[in-house]
């Protein structure tokens, strides 16, 4: 199986220059737990913003929502995988690093996303 049988293709992105609080509005919106931080230049890379990383800033350093972006809390570059990626592949590299969510690429464009979730659907989906 590879990472585009699996992969959310409808992904949510946002700004870098976009508030917290923007960000938090649009994981709510979307019921998500993270978001795709678009590239600012074609050479740029992605980025990744998660609840933790609005947690960790916001409630443990006291940060800001409105006077903080984006770009001050998110981890970038994302770790990124290329859609023709064997799931097998993928499931060992976030084992591995402790990462629970991919930003799929190709050729240096957002195709989709994938997390641990969705690996672990997929294996359930077959156990049945």
């Amino acid at each position: 199986m590879l990472v585009k049988d699996v992969m959310v293709t409808e992904v949510i992105s946002v700004s870098p220059f976009a508030t917290l609080r923007e960000a938090l509005s649009l994981m709510k919106r979307h019921d998500l737990k993270s978001l795709v931080v678009e590239k600012r230049a074609d050479h740029d890379a992605y980025g990744l913003i998660t609840y933790t990383n609005v947690l960790k800033t916001v409630i443990a350093e006291e940060g800001d929502i409105d006077l903080l972006n984006v770009y001050d809390v998110c981890a970038k570059p994302a770790v990124s995988v290329g859609k023709s990626l064997a799931v097998k592949h993928v499931a060992s590299l976030m084992s591995e690093h402790k990462i629970k969510r991919l930003v799929v690429l190709d050729d240096n464009e957002l195709v989709g996303f994938i997390a641990m979730d969705d690996i672990m659907d997929v294996l359930l989906r077959d156990i049945e």
